[in-house]
């Protein structure tokens, strides 16, 4: 008798520990949306811009203080005013127009050219046993590199200029949009091929939207290095543009002439690559990532 008591009692307490742990540990009714997600977040409003205004501020602070020697970094108003300066003169917008010229013409060549070497070695193994090879070696040396030999080859005229800048736009789009093509779903050729898709159809429909996503990560990468090969080659011998204007500045000790051609650099960089992002979200709307 005394067993059977003692067994009924421990499983008794044992089901109402359970009992106990199952309400303790069920969510309450009014906190049923504060549930911690393992994602990022939601996005934080003009989160961007967050980093870019406190470096404003403290440079604000740093020359208003007198912190920053202003012969080493103009303050922000000095900047303001020699923007204004040359907007007045006409110069920043005819170097501006120049600048803008060859970063559109460099990198639309160098688009046209990365996507055509990538469709070719990424739907022939002919065709990448021929261009993968010679692309991955371009890969290891850096555009800035061959400049010297650019001059030799081209001079240094415009060129130079815009070849320098088609070599940095290729590379990126090549590699990424290869990367894409070679990493589509072998079940999503396989449907083809039970389809019987005709291989028109199957690129329009299968190779192209799958290599997407990784085109549009080439082509940021690909804006990038055009606004940055554009500042460089644009200080050799040039006699227009906005590195003309930055390197002529130089000369003469003018930091806040350096400063208005290096905002107008950063300006172009983010609103060029703002441009990537909205098409990338538009494009790739479909499909569900952790920043949507």
């Amino acid at each position: 008798m005394a067993t059977t008591w003692d067994a009924d009692n421990v499983k008794t307490r044992w089901t109402s520990a359970r009992e106990s742990v199952a309400v303790r540990a069920a969510p309450k009714p009014g906190h049923a949306r504060a549930r911690r997600r393992l994602g990022p977040g939601r996005e934080i409003p003009f989160g961007l811009q967050i980093g870019p205004a406190l470096l404003v501020l403290a440079w604000v602070a740093g020359s208003g203080l007198g912190w920053i020697d202003p012969r080493i970094l103009s303050a922000p108003w000095t900047v303001v005013e020699a923007f204004g300066r040359l907007i007045a003169e006409g110069r920043l917008q005819d170097n501006f127009v120049t600048s803008a010229t060859r970063a559109l013409l460099g990198l639309s060549i160098g688009l046209v050219v990365g996507t055509a070497l990538a469709l070719i070695a990424g739907l022939s193994r002919i065709g990448e046993a021929l261009i993968d090879g010679p692309i991955q070696i371009k890969r290891a040396i850096p555009t800035l590199a061959l400049i010297p030999l650019f001059i030799l080859w081209f001079g240094i005229g415009e060129g130079m200029k815009v070849t320098t800048i088609v070599l940095a736009v290729v590379i990126p789009i090549y590699i990424h949009t290869h990367n894409a093509l070679r990493s589509i779903d072998s079940r999503y050729v396989e449907l083809a091929e039970t389809l019987r898709m005709s291989q028109r159809d199957f690129i329009f429909h299968v190779v192209l939207p799958g290599a997407l996503p990784g085109f549009l990560l080439g082509l940021r990468f690909a804006v990038t290095l055009c606004w940055v090969s554009l500042v460089v080659v644009e200080q050799i011998n040039s006699t227009s543009g906005l590195g003309y204007m930055i390197d002529l500045a130089r000369t003469y000790g003018q930091t806040d002439v350096i400063l208005v051609g290096l905002v107008v650099y950063v300006l172009l960089g983010l609103v060029s690559d703002g441009i990537v992002r909205l098409i990338e979200r538009r494009a790739l709307k479909w499909r569900r990532t952790l920043a949507n």
